[in-house]
């Protein structure tokens, strides 16, 4: 049927070239943003699930950065804990020197010397070894504590060790001396054992350290593997979306054909009355 009025080939053409425009909006949207769900009008569902994993790898980069800082403070404190280890070494070779009985006053006194300007290098060690408002060997802190999961529930921990002098490790008196050979003799056996617990106490801390680095690593990868789940939910197939795009492209161009022909069918109305 002819008519003026209602012309059914070009609301169906409409109707198709509509849903083509459509479809190439949202493929155009996708090559743009590399995404094939950059909202939640494009699917709710996965974007939700997409957002509650960037929730969760925003929270995995805070832990990673409370992790780095306990790794930080640990590793200052074993630096010092080294340091101080290797001044216990050289006051044993000063203490050892001034217990020979044969030794004349004048040598004793220089070792007395040397011995405690090393016994005072401790307590600067100890003082300066401080990260973040955090010091770990002069019995102030108690522990360091991270974040070691993203919703905050779980902890890890590393005790803190006090090798300040006069203390339970580094037995050595702040007062220390050898200024006899007897005192000297008695430093020998006091510094050896002071040796063997600030070896122990770095053993300690060594393993604090591992078991945060081992924790960052774990949470970097778990990180990683997340935002790698978001990709396949979120990321546009960038080969597909050109692909479509040039399909569409052409259909388009064919609806605009169609719908020019469906315009001009009404125009035949007019050959019947000439």
């Amino acid at each position: 049927m002819l008519s003026v009025n209602t012309n059914n080939g070009a609301m169906v053409a409409l109707q198709y070239l509509n849903s083509t425009n459509s479809q190439l909006s949202t493929v155009q949207t996708a090559i743009n943003t590399g995404l094939k769900v950059s909202s939640a009008k494009d699917n709710g569902a996965t974007f939700a699930i997409a957002q509650n994993m960037r929730g969760d790898v925003a929270a995995y980069e805070s832990v990673t950065d409370s992790l780095n800082r306990g790794i930080s403070t640990i590793d200052v404190a074993v630096s010092a804990g080294n340091s101080i280890s290797d001044l216990l070494i050289e006051m044993k070779q000063k203490a050892l020197a001034a217990s020979d009985a044969s030794l004349d006053t004048a040598s004793r006194q220089a070792l007395n010397e040397d011995f405690k300007a090393l016994r005072d290098q401790i307590t600067t060690v100890v003082t300066n070894a401080v990260f973040n408002n955090y010091n770990l060997v002069n019995n102030t802190t108690a522990k360091i504590t991270a974040l070691a999961s993203a919703d905050g529930s779980r902890r890890i921990t590393v005790q803190d060790e006090n090798l300040k002098l006069s203390g339970s490790i580094v037995t050595v008196k702040s007062t220390g001396v050898i200024s006899t050979a007897a005192k000297a003799s008695t430093m020998v056996a006091t510094i050896t054992a002071s040796l063997q617990n600030v070896n122990a106490a770095l053993g300690r801390l060594a393993a604090g350290a591992k078991k945060f680095s081992i924790q960052a690593d774990f949470v970097g990868k778990l990180s990683d593997t997340l935002t790698k789940g978001i990709g396949n939910l979120v990321d546009a197939d960038m080969a597909k979306e050109s692909a479509l795009l040039q399909s569409l492209q052409v259909k388009q161009q064919l609806g605009v054909q169609a719908l020019s022909i469906a315009n001009s069918a009404p125009s035949i109305t007019l050959s019947l009355f000439r």
